[in-house]
């Protein structure tokens, strides 16, 4: 039902548009007045008023409206169920009449959780029905309002592009606190880990091994978070993806600049940007059934034990993968140099090639180093070709032959199954994730100085 409402507040929408404009329009020919903004703002100004507040309206109700139905369910159990329940026990309760509402039964409930589940979906179909019900309501006053204040007079140009203010700067304060809540979270979390494990564990640790008992029966080992066999395959993978990406993603940049005709540009750069597109677990078999295969037999004929699972398999298929984002970005930074430095190096007598690597390359070095950046990033956070092709097995060591893991691997496995949140096996992927962030930030930090640095140097 919540795509029908999308739709039925996009259909408002454009018909307050018409309204808006008809309007305005109706002004001139009928009063022979001179409006102060053109039909079409005031068309605008009146589908925002009637799009805009009910879009945000439905995003907020189906924010809350799950949370408020749960508490409604629980203080509907009887209180022999509730009275002294942990919150895990509650949520347990909550998940049973939820499985139990949607069909989804495994063993046969009890009364209550049966009349429970019965109640939820009374509300569940109350809280839609009601939600749409709202939401029109508010479409039509909101055009009625709209509709209300255009005169001839109107500012409607000036009353849409503040609105346009408002929602650029509300986008952006959302992206701030998004990026706050992440940084919170995870700080959090990792908080909670660090007073399990010792920090010097942690970042100076060579074992990884963090299989710990879930339940006091269980047989297992005791766990080991030293995570610098972790950060060791990170690096390795993409130390071994950026190898490959950046002399080809630079060279062929350069290639399609300065040598390559308009017809070869034409086709060689839209088949470089479509390896951008290819879903990463088509290279990750790509890399499990082609790759390894031929690095393994490389290595039996000169005689080299190769793993069947090893870094370098990941690391040059993940370095085709990243190729694009240096060749796309050094394409535009080495275009965007004025001809006159390069007619002026060619003029005093420099070769094409002097003037490729003394002019051309330090001119555009903020915008290869901005590609070269985010080809890291997204050599860090890959994660599939990594399962399929490196393994999940932490090794410290600096061989490519051998089999390693990423922290995002980690992070991932970490956080599948059943483990409780104050555990530390489940714990250490925040601590994994706060690191992997500093380190990101770090990165970002650096590429911005030698960019500014160059940047004043060049301009």
């Amino acid at each position: 039902m919540t795509g029908y409402l999308f739709l039925v507040i996009l259909a408002l929408s454009l018909a307050a548009f018409h309204v808006g404009r008809t309007t305005a329009k109706s002004f001139v020919s009928a009063q022979g007045a001179q409006l102060h903004s053109r039909p079409v703002y005031h068309g605008a100004f009146a589908a925002v008023w009637v799009g805009l507040p009910a879009s945000v309206l439905v995003v907020l109700w189906l924010l809350f409206q799950d949370t408020i139905i749960d508490h409604l369910v629980l203080a509907s159990l009887p209180a022999s169920m509730t009275e002294g329940a942990s919150a895990s026990r509650l949520s347990l309760y909550i998940s049973e009449i939820r499985n139990v509402a949607s069909g989804r039964i495994f063993t046969e409930p009890s009364p209550e959780i049966r009349t429970a589940a019965e109640r939820l979906q009374s509300w569940q179909a109350i809280a839609r029905w009601a939600m749409v019900v709202v939401t029109v309501a508010m479409m039509v006053l909101a055009l009625y309002l709209a509709r209300a204040r255009m005169a001839p007079g109107f500012r409607a140009r000036q009353s849409f592009e503040r609105t346009l203010d408002i929602v650029m700067i509300a986008s952006a304060a959302v992206a701030i606190f998004v990026t706050g809540g992440i940084i919170v979270s995870l700080t959090f979390e990792a908080m909670q880990f660090f007073r399990l494990v010792p920090l010097q564990e942690f970042f100076f640790g060579l074992n990884w091994e963090p299989q710990i008992a879930i339940r006091e029966d269980q047989v297992a080992g005791t766990g080991a978070f030293g995570a610098v066999p972790v950060f060791t395959g990170t690096l390795l993978i993409s130390a071994i993806a950026l190898l490959v990406a950046i002399p080809i993603g630079l060279l062929s940049a350069i290639y399609l600049v300065e040598f390559a005709g308009e017809c070869v540009r034409g086709i060689v750069k839209p088949v470089l940007e479509i390896l951008a597109g290819v879903p990463t677990v088509v290279y990750g078999f790509f890399a499990v059934l082609v790759v390894a295969p031929a690095i393994r037999q490389a290595g039996s004929m000169m005689g080299i034990a190769i793993s069947p699972n090893s870094a370098l398999a990941a690391g040059g298929v993940m370095g085709i993968m990243i190729i694009p984002f240096i060749s796309s970005l050094s394409d535009d930074a080495l275009r965007a140099v004025p001809q006159s430095m390069r007619d002026g190096s060619l003029a005093l007598g420099a070769t094409r090639a002097e003037t490729i690597t003394r002019v051309l390359l330090p001119a555009a070095l903020p915008g290869i180093v901005g590609g070269i950046l985010l080809a890291a990033s997204r050599a860090i956070g890959e994660t599939m070709i990594v399962v399929m092709a490196a393994g999940l097995t932490a090794t410290l060591t600096a061989n490519p032959l051998d089999s390693v893991t990423t922290v995002t691997v980690q992070i991932v496995t970490m956080l599948i199954g059943d483990t409780a949140f104050d555990n530390p096996k489940t714990l250490s992927a925040f601590a994994l994730g706060l690191v992997l962030f500093v380190v990101t930030l770090y990165l970002n930090v650096a590429a911005l100085r030698i960019v500014r640095r160059y940047r004043e140097k060049y301009e």
